[in-house]
């Protein structure tokens, strides 16, 4: 079922010192149907440390892909307005820089449905998506996207290299920390991309996770959790250059890579890892706090739910994220605790919440149901979410923001500490 690693995942030191354990935890995105609540759920260890040696920080466990990402997986980008319209921004731009035309090749590993290379094929430029998951894929052939149904790694681009395929630009939107196989991953990367192209990879950004107190980041689909530190370790060691690098508001905080075969780091690129070691994100010392700044936040929340269930209040949830089965779980938040959850992905009505069992509705049940306060398990589109819901909360309903620190949005959209 799973395997826990004795060596880095990137540079392979058995240096690896524990940060944070956040206990057995179910599976981000293993949904559940009706039928499964009948049966005992399957739980997993979770546990991050940090490589003394490379400075990557990752989680011990690894559980099998095939786990992870099976024929049932409910993540489609496109149900997500912001996420779209910042990966458009992002391929029009690629567009314009690389001179992309008829002669190109997109290609994009963990394509999902065909919300980032749609905006190629729509300029009728070629595109080849990779993703082993079938619903997703699907939709993305509905568009006229070609996908191939598999893991990437090493040989598939030599496969792919075999058939005189290679990629002007490879496009990776947060499925690095997916990969239990990094050096095979970036490998890959090397062999399928042109020596001129480039790869534009985009990771949740752990400086972020660290300083906000993100731990809901964690789950076992990330492996990894990146500082430009780490990641100039990986590329490099398979004879690529971190070319460019931008941090980015998304995810709770992000960065944008510019990989390619030849070129010198920006002065962004020397800058952040000048920062990075000034900071010591290069030393275990910077995360030695964490676990208790988690702890202290996961306290805080349950107390607030504790104290409005105990004032007779009703609470919902938003966003059957995979933060939110860390949240939760992780936190000791009960299913007591919550009348239902709602999400905008139509693939996930009908569904249970990992761990607690809440049922998943439309986003129509916060109007009907009108719940005293709604918990924001996706605070990561927090202004996104606020602005759609703004009848829900102009009829008195009131948001419960849990990360950075737990706070409220009232009808006035303003922001004021629980108390």
């Amino acid at each position: 079922m799973y395997k826990t690693i004795d060596g880095c995942r990137s540079c392979g030191s058995a240096a690896l010192k524990d940060v944070l354990s956040l206990g057995d935890v179910p599976l981000a995105d293993a949904l559940l149907s009706k039928a499964d609540l009948k049966q005992p759920e399957k739980r997993f260890p979770l546990n991050v440390a940090f490589c003394e040696d490379c400075s990557l920080v990752q989680i011990r466990e690894t559980v099998a892909p095939e786990i992870l990402f099976d024929d049932d997986y409910p993540y489609f980008s496109s149900f997500l307005p912001a996420w779209v319209q910042h990966c458009r921004v992002n391929a029009e731009e690629l567009i314009e820089t690389r001179q992309l035309g008829h002669d190109s090749l997109v290609v994009e590993v963990a394509s999902n449905d065909g919300y980032m290379l749609r905006n190629f094929h729509e300029r009728g430029i070629p595109t080849l998506g990779i993703d082993p998951v079938p619903g997703p894929a699907a939709a993305a052939e509905k568009l006229g996207i070609p996908t191939l149904r598999r893991f990437f790694g090493a040989q598939l681009a030599e496969d792919l290299r075999a058939e005189q395929t290679a990629a002007d630009v490879i496009i990776g939107n947060n499925v690095l920390a997916h990969v239990a196989d990094l050096r095979g991953f970036v490998r890959g990367i090397s062999t399928l991309l042109k020596s001129d192209g480039v790869a534009v990879i985009e990771v949740p950004y752990v400086r972020d996770l660290i300083d906000h107190c993100e731990f809901d980041t964690i789950y076992h689909e990330h492996l990894c959790y990146f500082s430009v530190t780490a990641l100039n370790h990986l590329v490099s060691h398979h004879g690529l250059r971190l070319s460019e690098v931008r941090r980015l508001p998304t995810h709770g905080g992000s960065l944008r890579l510019f990989i390619e075969h030849g070129s010198e780091p920006s002065d962004q690129v020397r800058s952040l890892l000048a920062e990075e070691s000034s900071a010591g994100l290069d030393s275990a010392s910077y995360y030695e706090t964490f676990a208790s700044r988690v702890s202290v936040l996961q306290n805080e929340l349950v107390t607030l739910l504790d104290r409005l269930r105990t004032s007779g209040k009703s609470i919902a949830a938003y966003g059957a994220a995979a933060k939110g089965t860390t949240l939760l779980n992780a936190s000791g938040v009960m299913p007591e605790h919550l009348d239902f959850i709602v999400d905008r992905n139509v693939h996930k009505h009908g569904r249970y919440m990992p761990g607690l069992k809440s049922p998943i509705y439309g986003t129509e049940r916060l109007l009907t149901e009108r719940p005293d306060y709604v918990l924001l398990l996706a605070w990561n589109f927090k202004d996104e979410i606020i602005q759609q819901q703004s009848e829900y909360l102009a009829q008195g309903g009131q948001f419960i923001v849990p990360v950075p620190e737990v706070s409220i949005v009232d009808s006035r959209s303003r922001l004021s500490a629980a108390s």
